[in-house]
């Protein structure tokens, strides 16, 4: 039984990269893809945001010397890289799938516009959002939350490669310790780092919950989107 009828689900662009640091696995963008068009199939909808980090990471580039604005951009496109990886790959499953961008290029993918969004997730179709708000200085993390909350899906879905939200960081901390349930203004207050502050505090002064969970754990989309306890619950 599905626990919610449209989800955004977060990925990071190093989700695509597999066990290598950068660029794109074909072999981890299809095995996302299957677990991806699974949730489709029973009837969830389904909006995708994918990063751009494995190609390109504005702010490290703006330290670097480069121009953020200029960094920020050429992070947008590698976010459209992405997402025409990942809707070819669930396009070979026979999923129906749209690429939406939210800068023009007609030639690659439709623009983004908010009422044929949300017609092509009641059709059915997987809908990627690329190229982020189209704006710099606004992260993924921040063009998730701004897409969730437009086609008004019931849950953003944020998959990291930890099992969820933690006191401090378990990569780091043996001792760091899982929060079941946290509220949006102590993941503030403590700078838990789980999305971007400005993310946080548009989902909490718009009720818009986020569900963290290990991406790397097969059947986790699944699980979330149906309802599992998996992972921890922002609200």
């Amino acid at each position: 039984m599905a626990k919610y009828e449209r989800i955004l689900l977060k990925l990071s662009g190093e989700a695509m990269a597999g066990p290598q640091s950068f660029g794109i696995d074909p072999d981890r963008v299809k095995d996302l893809a299957s677990e991806v068009a699974a949730v489709a199939q029973t009837g969830i909808q389904v909006g995708v945001v994918v990063g751009g980090g494995n190609i390109f990471r504005g702010i490290a580039l703006a330290a670097k010397k480069m121009d953020r604005v200029t960094g920020d951009h050429m992070g947008m496109l590698a976010t459209v890289i992405n997402s025409l990886a990942l809707q070819d790959a669930l396009e070979g499953m026979g999923v129906h799938t749209r690429v939406m961008s939210a800068i023009e290029m007609h030639q690659v993918a439709e623009p983004y516009i908010r009422r044929r969004a949300i017609r092509h997730l009641e059709k059915g179709r997987i809908v990627i959002f690329a190229a982020g708000t189209s704006n710099p200085y606004f992260s993924t993390d921040t063009a998730a939350t701004l897409r969730a909350l437009e086609i008004r899906a019931q849950v953003i879905a944020k998959a990291t490669k930890v099992d969820g939200v933690y006191d401090k960081d378990p990569m780091k901390h043996d001792d760091a310790i899982m929060f079941a349930t946290i509220g949006y203004t102590e993941v503030l207050t403590r700078s838990l780092g789980v999305m971007d502050s400005t993310s946080i505090a548009m989902c909490r002064d718009n009720h818009l919950p986020i569900q963290v969970f290990n991406l790397n754990t097969p059947g986790n989309i699944m699980r979330m989107a149906t309802g599992e306890e998996v992972g921890t619950l922002i609200s």
